[in-house]
């Protein structure tokens, strides 16, 4: 019965970051097949060590352990397969909102083509600064919650942030406009 209890409270408060999960290993690792493979390890780990869980933020403690799954796996692999790998923007791209519906194949290829250069630019950060950005930014964490996830102090997240968008800015400047 005890062991029924614990699935089940596992199931409530950990299983609906799975989206999250994924999103942020699939952003470290930059490729769906290790994305799934260094989640799915999280969620073992993560299930393993639920009985010492007490109740503080299931989402930050879910993506403490997928990021440092991350690490383990890119140690394993040097790290090859994490830099080298391509992110399929056809399947990762924006979700279509209201607006884009009604918007006509010019709006949609321009829309389509922004979003694209932002992904690139945010592949190419460095794996320090991109990690705290993608939590940021694309999860919506609270700085201290990126601190717990990082194991970092609060002032050096506000700093790879900071330094984060800086290159991003750099990389998304102006484009070479022809006149």
């Amino acid at each position: 019965m005890a062991d029924r209890l614990l699935v089940q409270r596992f199931e409530t408060l950990v299983l609906p970051h799975m989206n999250s999960a994924f999103n942020v290993a699939r952003w470290l690792t930059r490729n769906d097949q290790d994305a799934q493979d260094v989640v799915q390890e999280a969620y073992l780990r993560a299930f393993r060590f639920f009985e010492g869980f007490r109740g503080e933020d299931a989402r930050t403690w879910l993506l403490a352990i997928v990021r440092n799954t991350f690490y383990t796996w890119h140690q394993q692999n040097h790290g090859h397969a994490a830099e080298t790998t391509t992110f399929e923007e056809d399947v990762h791209g924006h979700e279509a909102g209201a607006g884009d519906r009604d918007d006509g194949p010019e709006a949609m290829l321009v829309r389509s083509e922004s979003v694209k250069r932002v992904h690139a630019a945010l592949r190419s950060l460095r794996l320090e600064y991109r990690e705290v950005v993608v939590l940021r930014e694309l999860e919506n964490m609270s700085y201290k919650e990126i601190a717990t996830i990082v194991g970092i102090p609060i002032g050096t997240v506000m700093s790879r942030i900071a330094r984060g968008r800086q290159q991003l800015a750099e990389l998304l400047g102006p484009a070479k406009q022809e006149h």
